[in-house]
């Protein structure tokens, strides 16, 4: 065939290097799939001590059938996510154990694999949303994908929010072991709300969602956990009230994913009382396309996430913000607050990878 008229020059070594790039993005992804499968099925757990395992002995101690272990293993070790230790044996690394296997570890990451299908199967739809402009709520990945955000954040609720993150916030801790109220907006599976409740018995916690599949999460979640001192809310039918009565509000990655985000500040705002205080965790950002692609070694992940999941649920309403997964940087949280009537923003650095930290005063 001839080259088509007007078609530029090709570079074949150019060529060659850019299919690579794409194709590793599918291979990528073909990763992802088998760290949902591993995640699903058990078989990181089987390997966290680390011990070399062949196929069929990895088989057998999860029921599995040999063949298809065999070739799961294959594709996990030539991506590096298992080590390979001859003979046809795999092992899992004391790091990769951390991120795949202990689920109260804080650097465990398998959660967030646990709603991959449903976070692929959505793309199908997105071609519409590429026309209206109207996105998706999060509702739209069903109950796995309330329950998969839940088991990406709950680790670090559970190992650093009450021991670490709450005394590095002057007056919280002496409030709350005293009796105060306290509203977590965008609860989601209520992990965070509980932790706290279950660490200050004598104070009054408040979830708040419109997720319908994340507020069965996080009764079922109360349930199990036992307090009494913890209630959940659909935000849709019964907002946050403005009577400045909450001593403490958190927001833990929900703000970039609102459809009103300034709306939601100055309704924070209200119902905080002018001795209480805000903690904002997002997303680590920067300012502008240019230095979130030079600071952040993750970026492509997360722009993708954001039109997946994050600018989607932004913009499914019509007239929604659309800041997206990196949208909300230091400053611009700096200047929203401000207008929403807060006096007072500092920076907390808890050392975390992905999120940022602030907290706000009245």
């Amino acid at each position: 065939m001839g080259k088509p008229q007007g078609a530029r020059p090709v570079d074949r070594e150019k060529l060659k290097d850019y299919s690579s790039l794409v194709f590793g993005a599918l291979g990528g992804a073909m990763t992802a799939a088998m760290v949902y499968l591993g995640d699903h099925l058990g078989l990181f757990r089987e390997m966290a001590s680390g011990e070399p395992v062949s196929s069929r002995e990895l088989a057998e101690r999860t029921g599995l059938h040999e063949r298809w272990v065999r070739e799961w293993l294959y594709q996990q070790g030539s991506a590096g996510v298992l080590e390979y230790a001859g003979d046809d044996r795999f092992s899992l690394s004391a790091e990769g154990s951390a991120v795949l296997a202990e689920e109260s570890h804080p650097a465990f990451g398998a959660g967030m694999f646990s709603s991959f299908p449903q976070t692929i199967g959505v793309t199908t739809r997105l071609p519409e949303a590429f026309r209206t402009g109207i996105g998706l709520p999060y509702d739209a990945f069903g109950p796995e994908g309330a329950h998969g955000i839940e088991r990406g954040f709950a680790p670090w609720f559970r190992s650093l929010l009450v021991p670490v993150a709450l005394p590095r916030i002057e007056g919280v801790v002496p409030a709350l072991e005293a009796g105060a109220r306290v509203a977590d907006i965008g609860c989601g599976g209520g992990v965070a709300l509980l932790e706290m409740a279950r660490a200050f018995p004598r104070s009054e916690f408040h979830g708040y969602d419109i997720s319908v599949h994340a507020l069965e999460r996080a009764e079922a979640n109360r349930g199990e956990v036992g307090v009494e001192n913890a209630e959940f809310h659909d935000a849709a039918q019964d907002p946050l009230p403005g009577d400045a009565s909450f001593h403490f509000v958190t927001t833990f990655d929900v703000l970039h994913d609102m459809t009103d985000p300034a709306a939601a500040m100055r309704r924070v705002r209200a119902a905080l009382r002018d001795d209480g205080a805000w903690l904002i965790c997002d997303i680590k950002a920067r300012d502008g396309y240019e230095e979130n692609v030079a600071r952040n070694p993750m970026v492509a992940l997360m722009y993708g996430m954001s039109v997946v999941s994050c600018m989607s649920s932004a913009l499914s309403e019509p007239g929604g913000a659309g800041l997206g997964t990196l949208g909300l940087h230091e400053e611009l949280a700096r200047e929203m607050t401000k207008d929403a009537g807060f006096s007072s923003f500092e920076t907390l650095d808890f050392g975390h990878p992905v999120n940022a930290f602030y907290v706000a005063r009245p």
